[in-house]
């Protein structure tokens, strides 16, 4: 193992569901503690603490916990701590925590992400959204335009790519069916995922925003996932195979652009692949961002999985993105079956299959290198992990 390198060496989740009693802080130590068990690691030994976007009182069902209250909840003698949104994406917090063991500031970081949206709503007096009579920031540059969702701008990607490349609802589908496939493996995401969705479901449900019908769009959750994030060099403390972070991306367009014409997945995948010598071919599992399905055929062709345009092509059938098939897909059913875990499942997944701890779920032969991502649109994050 190298020692000027960043490991993951621990991840952990709490219970997802929807309206769950239980305190969005509650539930981060939850996911903490399952974390250090898994590393083999102590309190003690835990010396930061970092997260996406840290607390946002404005909105706390969105981000109901702040880096500062996992440490004095816990009791961690943190040397470094971050939590903010200026960031690429949420998985950039991770990035960060492997740039912070490679300079030496800290050996084990704890990196989180807890969302209570679905709990929230339940409780607004406990959880009140501000309702602003401006707007600012970001919003100021889509909500004048009635886009206050983000369904709204990412269906208008999606509708470019269909008059563009000729992609169709049956092909943009078998990202939803594939992962409502593999949910029903996944015993976590029972609360998110019954029973398989099909394609003549799928086609009759009603329209959110054009091309997207409900079953593209994930849904409120509530849960925490962590990831533990050590120095090379403080690895004979860690009890398990740890995963190497082989490479990280990131970008962030102007919200204020009218003119971009790809989402920022296809500059983040691109600068991906400058940072390493691994190479598309390496992958055998990608964990794409799924807020919403087509998204993750942003992140197929941005990382040349297949060329631009190609997307639709290269999912139609489901077959090439199934878990026994040639690129597994979203294997713990992703955002859309399994939950808005708002990225970090993404890389707790990726870091289940390569240590082949998949269960029911486990892709087949050795994999060795993944892909996860997370954001679209205009922000975008890429982590290359490898079991090296």
């Amino acid at each position: 193992m190298a020692r000027n390198e960043a490991y993951i060496t621990g991840v952990g989740q709490s219970e997802v569901g929807v309206r769950l009693p239980r305190h969005p802080l509650l539930l981060t130590i939850d996911a903490v503690n399952e974390a250090l068990a898994d590393a083999g690691l102590t309190l003690d030994q835990i010396d930061g603490v970092c997260t996406y976007p840290g607390k946002v009182p404005s909105f706390l069902g969105f981000s109901p916990v702040g880096s500062d209250e996992v440490i004095e909840a816990l009791g961690i003698r943190s040397k470094w701590h971050n939590g903010a949104m200026e960031q690429p994406a949420q998985l950039s917090a991770v990035g960060n925590a492997a740039q912070a063991v490679k300079e030496g500031l800290c050996r084990h970081v704890i990196c989180f992400r807890t969302v209570y949206e679905a709990g929230a709503m339940a409780n607004p007096r406990e959880y009140p959204m501000s309702r602003p009579d401006t707007v600012s920031g970001p919003s100021q540059w889509t909500s004048p335009f009635w886009a206050i969702s983000a369904a709204c701008w990412t269906a208008q990607y999606a509708m470019r790519h269909m008059h563009k490349y000729g992609m169709t609802r049956e092909q943009l589908a078998q990202i939803a069916l594939n992962a409502s496939r593999n949910a029903m493996k996944n015993p976590r995401a029972r609360a998110i995922t019954r029973e398989e969705l099909t394609l003549d479901k799928y086609m009759s449900s009603r329209m959110i925003s054009t091309p997207f019908c409900l079953y593209d769009c994930d849904r409120f959750t509530d849960a925490s996932t962590v990831v533990i994030v050590s120095a090379g060099d403080a690895l004979d403390e860690v009890k398990v195979e740890p995963v190497r972070i082989a490479a990280m991306s990131g970008s962030v367009d102007r919200y204020s652009w009218d003119q971009v014409e790809w989402p920022a997945a296809y500059e983040t995948g691109h600068d991906l692949w400058t940072r390493t010598d691994y190479t598309a071919k390496d992958v055998d599992t990608v964990q794409f961002y799924d807020g919403f399905a087509f998204l993750p055929i942003t992140w197929l062709e941005g990382l040349g999985f297949c060329e631009k345009g190609e997307g639709g092509r290269f999912i139609e059938g489901g077959t090439r993105i199934a878990s026994d098939g040639e690129l597994p897909l979203n294997t713990f059913g992703g955002q859309l079956g399994a939950g808005r875990l708002h990225g970090f499942g993404f890389a707790h997944e990726a870091v289940t299959q390569l240590r082949g701890k998949g269960g029911e779920r486990q892709i087949p032969g050795d994999p060795k290198v993944a892909v996860a991502t997370s954001g679209g649109g205009p922000m975008a994050a890429a982590l290359l992990l490898a079991r090296d």
